[in-house]
Order: structure tokens, then C-alpha cells, then sequence
């Protein structure tokens, strides 16, 4: 099923839901225009849908190869990321001193979409390398900035991150790659890392690692743990490459998903230590890294609205081609899935809940731009919080609804999705790493209540609760009777989310640590719930405005549609989670016996 990007789909929410147009009427976006945006994502989906995706079920069967040290991409691979990359999609949110366009989060964030649902796997790269660029723009030194960014920005150059050991996975306070001083600046690295992605391949002629390594006096756990940039070959003062450093690909993993892209075991100083160059300053690596991984959390809740998306709309195409049975109300003959009310169910809630995501997405991409360009200090420091508050959902909530909308896209197909060949088993299996990397929901979960939730002694987010009642009283007032339950039950699932939290604020004001560490991931869920049925609901009202002033556009009544389905077949699921988060953690007294049973 060939991969249609939803370009007008992503500009409505960026216009109505992320705030797109009052952000270029405030002038956060200098230069920047709807007209200008809706052509890059014209250009993108373009791109995407026409030489990426045709990659994506060939390259899933053929998978990345490795042999003598060295990584085969899948066919095909090398020409089109050369093309992609030349094209400037890798330089788009850049800064402009070193190659890059300058656009805003909000747009990579709607490209990252695009790039994701064509391929999973050719799309983890570019990740990895905008993550490595935003690190070292943060933090490097100007000789680095100046032998390495221009040629990551523009994808040249590919970057990794290097974090994962077998001893030291979500815990990297037991990190044991080691660095020693070298005396002439530099330092010799020494370790072996797992899990590292794009950390050997063929699409580039150099690797960018970015490592994290301990120095011999350093103190113990994270406050001891520093940042090293160790390229694959060492580039010399004139920009050209010069040996190969003593870094190597020792295997690749035989993954479940994500099969072409090269998921690597990297071994660092074989012949006496590979040559690093500091990031930042020694011992405060990590907080060097988290530039990287703050980057990369929110890209990755992208990816999984971007395969919930592609997984919908095969279902759908699958759903309106299969004929079994006689749906109510058909004539004579078999009728076609689509028209029964249970995959009408499964395919209405794939979508709602795939647009849902796709807006908590969006509107943190637009709160992470305002923390930057907000022409004032204190409306910087409250959109940053803002980002803060929404990073953790956007990324837990957007990768579990990738592997919900997967799951059903499979039994939306039936014994068919089970086989291989109709493609949508693929889905399933690539969604199920998402809620895994970059930092696992349940970190992200426990982010969001113990580190997130006290930002500004809770103001943020109340805050954010406020805008949510909000859009429930414009709810009421708009007296369109499409909306049907909508503002009732969106009212429900936000006043369940607010006492879920006025819980979660007691219970850190009394230190009951155990209250919310248990309960931490399905307060994130009922944010999610609470939060996306909010941007499905800002997204019907603007909608609603634009029939009323005569648009005719008959995608308004399926977004008024949308928003009432999910808030009366899934927000009602809120108040039920906000049960669990009050009351629910009583019942882990009894978890060791419950599991010994």
C-alpha cells in the first residue's frame, strides 16, 4: 500500500492546534509565512512519499549486512539519503552560521512525521545526527563547531549517540567506558558500547560518535561522567579526513524490527585508545547528553504518530477493499469490512487517537520554539517549562498509541495481517521499539511526576490545565450540535487529570514516594487522554468556525467527527485512571505475593 503523506492534515494542526498563525503574527517566526510552510511540507510529503516509502517493505526484508567490520545499507539506501541530503532536508532546523535553514521546530517536527512513516528505518539516522548537532552547537568548543557541524548539517556527515552498556542500560550510573588524558587536549577512549544505531554504515564517509566515558578521577555515578566527540576517521586541520581512528563496528543485532537500519556493538581502543575530543566540560557529560536525548524524546514521539499513521491508512484502504459478511442496513452481497460498526470502531480509533498524539507532538514542538525565540526572559522560562511538562507525554503517550494503532491495523486486516506480505505486521513489529530508546515510558512516566509536575511549585501545570478548561467553555459556546458529548466528556477526562494531580502534588509535598512512583504511568496516559482530546477538540472548533463562515471543505465535518468519537469513546476513560492513580498503588503492598502465586 503506497504511503500518502497527510500534508493538509499537519498545517490544520500547526495553524489551529500548535498555534502556528499567532506565532508568525507575534514575528517568533521571522520570514516565515502559512504559504511558506504549507510548500515545504508539500515538498517533504512529496519526498517522503514517493522516493523514501517505496524502500520501506524491500529494505524491512533485506535488512542492513554486516561482514569484515563494515555495514551494507539495504539497496537503494545510499542513493536516496544522498538525495535527501542534498535536497536540504537534513540542514532544515539548523543555524544558518553553519549551513543550516533556520526553520522552526514545529516544521522538522511535522518532517520528522513524513521521513518516519515512509521508513522507520532510514529516518533513525538523520534522528541520531540532528541530535548530535543541537549537542554541539550547545556545548562543543569553536574548534569543533568548526571542523563538524557544517558537514553534519548538511548531512554529509552522519552522528551517534553513545550511551548503552550491557551493565548500564536506563541506569548510566554504571557506565565503565573509560577516557585518559592524553596531555595535548586530547583523550584516549577505551570501552565497548551496544545498541548504537547508524554507529557503522555505508551512507557517509565519516561517524560522529558521541560518547560517554568516565575519566579516572572522576567522582562516582552520573556527576562523574563525560562527554567525548570520537569520529570514525580524525579529520584534520584543513576539513579533509585524515587515519582511521581506533574505533570499530564488532557486530550488528538481529532485531525484531527496524530491520534496515544497523543497530551496533561499537569497541573503542583496540590498538591503545581511540582518539575523543571533550564536549563540554569533564564530568558534566550527561547534562551534555540530555541536549541530545531532550531532542531526540519529542523525534521519537513523532515517530510513533508517523507508523500509527501508516498503519491506519493501509488499514483503511485494506478495510474498504476486503468484502466479508452483510453490514447493517447492505443489500444484496458481501459487504466491505469498512462498513461494519466494530472495524468502523478499530479504524476510528486508530485515527482519533493517532491525531491526538500527533497534536500533544506539535504543541510541544511549538512550546520548545517559544522557549528560544520569545523576545522576553520570563516568557522564555514559562514556554521551557511548558516543553518540559509536555516532552515526557509526547514521547511515551505518541510511541504507545504507535503500537496500539499497529496492533489494530494487523486485526483490522485479520489472518492477513499476520502474513508478511501485506505489510502490516511490519508496523507492528518497527512501532514496538519506540516505547523502548530514549528512555523507556516508564522513565518518562516517573519524569513527568517527580521531575515535571513541581516545575514553578505546580503552576505549570496548572497551567496547562487552565487551557484545557478553556477549550472545554469554548466547547459549550460554540452550540454546534455536531459536537454532540464532546464538551461534557472532554470537561470529565480534564477535572479526572486535575484531581489525578492535586493527588500527585500532595503526595511529593508529604515525600510518598512509593504513591507515585506506582502510579506514574497511568497519570501520564490520562495527560495524554486529557491533553490530545483537547487538540482533537481545538482542531473540530476551528473546523466548526469555518463551516459556520461557509468553507465547504469536507474534511471539517470529519475533524468535528473525530473529536466527538474520541471524547466519548475514549476520554471516558479517564476518570477510571484517575481512580487508579488515587487508590490503585495500595494494592503493589502486596505485589511480592501476588507475583510468587
Amino acid at each position: 500500500m503506497t504511503y500518502r503523506a497527510p500534508v493538509e492534515d499537519l498545517a490544520f494542526t500547526m495553524r489551529h492546534v500548535a498555534g502556528l498563525e499567532e506565532s508568525i503574527a507575534e514575528g517568533l517566526y521571522p520570514d516565515l509565512s502559512v504559504e511558506l510552510v504549507e510548500q515545504v511540507l508539500e515538498e517533504a510529503g512529496r519526498f517522503a512519499s514517493e522516493r523514501i516509502a517505496p524502500l520501506n517493505a524491500p529494505a524491512d526484508r533485506t535488512g542492513a549486512h554486516f561482514a569484515d567490520g563494515q555495514v551494507t545499507t539495504a539497496p537503494g539506501w545510499r542513493e536516496v539519503y544522498r538525495a535527501w541530503a542534498e535536497a536540504g532536508w537534513n540542514a532544515l532546523p539548523c543555524d544558518p552560521e553553519w549551513g543550516g535553514q533556520g526553520l522552526p521546530t514545529l516544521v522538522q517536527t511535522a518532517c520528522v512525521e513524513f521521513w518516519n512513516a515512509s521508513c522507520m528505518s532510514f529516518a533513525l539516522g538523520p534522528l541520531l545526527t540532528a541530535g548530535a548537532v543541537e549537542a554541539l552547537t550547545a556545548h562543543a568548543s569553536e574548534d569543533l563547531k568548526r571542523r563538524y557541524l557544517e558537514k553534519l548539517v548538511s548531512g554529509e556527515w552522519m552522528g551517534t549517540m553513545n550511551l548503552t552498556e550491557p551493565q548500564a542500560g536506563s541506569d548510566l550510573n554504571a557506565v565503565r567506558t573509560r577516557a585518559e588524558r592524553a596531555g595535548d587536549g586530547t583523550y584516549r577512549i577505551t570501552g565497548s558500547k551496544i545498541f548504537i544505531t547508524y554507529g557503522e554504515h555505508d551512507l557517509t564517509d565519516n561517524i560522529v560518535h558521541l560518547v560517554l566515558a568516565r575519566l579516572p578521577d572522576a567522582p562516582p555515578g552520573t556527576r562523574g561522567i563525560s562527554l567525548f566527540l570520537v569520529p570514525k576517521f580524525i579529520v584534520n586541520d584543513d576539513g579533509s579526513l585524515g587515519a582511521r581512528n581506533d574505533v570499530r563496528c564488532h557486530s550488528i543485532e538481529h532485531k525484531l524490527g527496524i530491520h534496515a537500519s544497523p543497530t551496533c556493538t561499537m569497541v573503542y581502543g583496540d590498538a591503545g585508545g581511540a582518539v575523543g575530543w571533550l564536549v563540554g566540560e569533564e564530568n558534566r557529560g550527561l547534562a551534555c547528553m540530555f541536549t541530545m536525548m531532550n531532542n531526540a524524546r519529542l523525534a521519537v514521539g513523532a515517530q510513533g504518530v508517523a507508523i500509527a499513521d501508516r498503519a491506519y491508512q493501509q488499514a483503511l484502504s485494506y478495510a474498504r477493499e476486503r468484502r466479508q459478511g452483510r453490514a447493517p442496513g447492505a443489500g444484496e452481497g458481501m459487504s466491505p469490512i469498512a462498513d461494519h460498526p466494530d472495524v468502523q470502531r478499530m479504524l476510528l480509533t486508530m485515527k482519533a487517537t493517532t491525531h491526538a498524539a500527533r497534536g500533544i507532538c506539535l504543541m510541544t514542538a511549538a512550546a520548545i520554539d517559544r522557549s528560544r525565540l520569545a523576545p522576553d526572559a520570563e516568557a522564555r522560562r514559562k514556554a521551557h517549562e511548558r516543553a518540559s511538562l509536555l516532552t515526557p507525554i509526547a514521547k511515551a503517550f505518541s510511541t504507545d498509541i504507535g503500537c496500539e494503532v499497529a496492533s489494530l491495523g494487523v486485526q483490522v486486516h485479520g489472518g492477513m495481517g499476520f502474513i508478511e506480505e501485506t505489510g502490516a505486521a511490519q508496523h507492528l513489529r518497527d512501532a514496538r521499539i519506540a516505547p523502548i530508546y530514549e528512555g523507556t515510558n516508564g522513565i518518562q512516566a516517573i519524569d513527568l511526576v517527580m521531575r515535571k509536575l513541581p516545575l514553578a511549585d505546580g503552576t505549570t501545570v496548572r497551567g496547562a490545565i487552565a487551557e484545557m478548561r478553556k477549550v472545554g467553555t469554548r466547547l459549550v459556546a460554540s452550540r454546534d450540535e455536531a459536537f454532540g458529548a464532546t464538551a461534557a466528556r472532554l470537561r470529565e477526562a480534564v477535572e479526572a487529570l486535575d484531581d489525578a494531580t492535586s493527588f500527585f502534588l500532595k503526595a511529593l509535598a508529604g515525600h510518598s514516594l512509593a504513591d507515585a512512583l506506582a502510579a506514574a504511568t497511568p497519570y501520564l496516559r490520562l495527560f495524554g487522554i486529557a491533553q490530545g482530546g483537547t487538540a482533537l477538540a481545538m482542531a473540530a472548533l476551528a473546523a466548526s468556525e469555518a463551516r459556520a463562515a461557509g468553507d465547504a471543505n469536507p474534511a471539517h465535518a470529519g475533524r468535528i467527527a473525530l473529536a466527538r468519537f474520541f471524547a466519548e469513546n475514549i476520554a471516558t476513560g479517564a476518570r477510571g485512571l484517575a481512580q487508579t492513580v488515587m487508590t490503585g498503588a495500595s494494592a503493589l503492598a502486596d505485589a511480592e505475593a501476588a507475583l510468587a502465586g
